[in-house]
């Protein structure tokens, strides 16, 4: 099973930008589909950015679209979540998720999940 390990959370204020990193320990064959998700204190895992490997597909969440971006370094085996001018309400730990397939807003089709970064995003 591919590893994810995601890094570049931390404390920022509002307004302010963070870029996360997805790490996969390998590489893949098929379709492969990495995926951005996050979830606050008390509420439900949601969808935030997926991006497929072969077609650059990309989704993004209509809460952060303006905001936030998604890109991959191929090279580096390595998925990245630009997020510019961060509210509060972004404050959330973000998961990194994979899955063989297309790009999906669902988190029940991800089968490899990371440990999580925290974000947090003062007023």
């Amino acid at each position: 099973q591919v590893q994810l390990v995601e890094s570049g959370g931390g404390l920022v204020q509002a307004g302010g930008s963070l870029r996360l990193s997805c790490a996969a320990s390998r590489r893949t064959s098929g379709s492969y589909v990495m995926g951005w998700f996050r979830q606050a204190p008390g509420k439900e895992r949601e969808f935030v950015a997926a991006t497929s490997w072969s077609a650059g597909r990309t989704m993004l969440a209509d809460s952060v679209k303006g905001r936030f971006g998604i890109s991959r370094d191929n090279a580096k085996i390595t998925v990245y979540l630009q997020m510019n001018s961060l509210k509060p309400e972004d404050t959330a730990i973000y998961y990194c998720a994979a899955r063989v397939g297309i790009p999906s807003d669902r988190s029940s089709l991800y089968g490899n999940w990371g440990q999580g970064t925290q974000v947090t995003v003062s007023s």
